[in-house]
């Protein structure tokens, strides 16, 4: 342990079906000019509310602009050497987790203020300081981190209720995941005050999930902006955003990552996670595996119940991976920086026994 100076920047938010109204009280010190960039889809939805919100302010919309398909340092720089950026004193960020992540890597280290407005409610994104690239075929690349996250974000409520389920379903899993894999990896160490923030915030990461996460999916379908789906949104977008800017103020993933995350990565291999899966889908079957692979068994069973109760996966089929798939997939998992601060070696033998055991769960449904 050692004393040193640092710094760290959490983030500020508003949530709730008129949460655009704090739009311009929350923006206008940052001039006047807004350059919107998101996907198509979530600005076809939000711009039009956002616009509302700012009529009649100085805020003034100087362009919209697509971000891409991925995020990709070859999309930041197509967005960078537009003149609309450049002219812009600020950008909103619209849409999911590519999409803002694409945003943040752009302005963030240009210094360009930048707000958030999620549209789905699929990760933490929109509050987080690190931005998850891959290459254009769709490929994991790596995590770009920063000193702060976004300035602000929106998180529309109304806007995440009609949204497709699908991406709050998925959302789950990466949130639960952020418990699991910090406690599992800050096992038995003597932690600074940072890490250990980030580790005990994670708890609020599982929590909330296995008390509200049925009703909110129930009420997600009905598009209904509901009690229950407020605090799964807030659970996936900021209780995680929090976690992991404490848990990565070292700019590594070592507390922030971990078994379930390796798995999803190493699976990006195969095109169909990307065509046919979400993040937090996969990630939410990777926990089983960490799970058992740590002896958690307890766990395991509530984790198992809760994913079929959702429909999370629980076999390797439901992610259309094929059995010699996933035997390659093995192969590469040990060696996957995400686990290199496990407390333990992660062996193709533990995670064979997994499989096993998951395989004989897997028949009996």
């Amino acid at each position: 342990m050692r004393l040193e100076n640092y710094e760290m920047h959490l983030p500020s938010y508003s949530i709730g079906d008129r949460c655009y109204e704090n739009i311009v009280k929350v923006c206008r010190d940052y001039g006047s000019k807004v350059l919107m960039i998101g996907g198509k889809t979530a600005l076809s939805v939000a711009e039009p509310k956002i616009r509302a919100a700012i009529s009649g302010s100085k805020l003034e919309v100087i362009g919209v602009e697509i971000y891409g398909h991925e995020c990709s340092y070859s999309n930041v720089e197509r967005l960078r050497k537009l003149d609309v950026y450049q002219a812009a004193d600020m950008v909103f960020a619209v849409g999911g987790g590519k999409a803002v992540d694409t945003c943040k890597c752009l302005c963030i280290d240009d210094d360009k203020p930048i707000f958030s407005f999620p549209t789905i409610a699929s990760n933490c994104a929109a509050t987080t300081s690190v931005s998850i690239m891959y290459g254009e075929d769709g490929t994991f690349l790596k995590p770009h981190f920063f000193i702060r996250p976004v300035m602000h974000a929106f998180i529309d409520t109304e806007i995440i209720a009609k949204a497709p389920v699908k991406y709050m379903w998925a959302g789950i899993g990466d949130t639960y995941a952020k418990y699991y894999e910090a406690m599992i990896s800050s096992r038995d160490e003597t932690l600074e005050h940072y890490t250990a923030l980030g580790v005990n915030v994670s708890l609020m990461c599982k929590d909330p999930i296995l008390k509200y996460g049925q009703k909110a999916l129930k009420d997600h379908e009905a598009q209904m902006a509901s009690y229950e789906l407020e605090q799964i949104a807030l659970s996936i977008i900021v209780t995680t955003g929090i976690a992991s800017i404490f848990l990565t103020r070292d700019f590594t993933p070592d507390y922030n990552s971990g078994l379930a995350h390796a798995i999803f990565y190493a699976l990006t291999k195969y095109p169909v996670i990307e065509e046919k899966h979400l993040h937090g889908e996969v990630v939410g079957f990777g926990v089983l595996f960490a799970l058992l692979c740590d002896g958690q068994i307890d766990e395991f069973e509530k984790i198992y119940a809760f994913n079929k109760s959702i429909g999370l996966p629980v076999a390797v089929n439901q992610i259309d991976i094929s059995d010699e798939e996933f035997k390659e997939t093995i192969t590469r998992v040990p060696e996957m920086s995400d686990i290199r601060h496990y407390p333990y070696k992660v062996t193709e033998e533990m995670l064979y026994k997994a499989w096993d055991e998951l395989k004989i769960r897997s028949s009996q449904i």
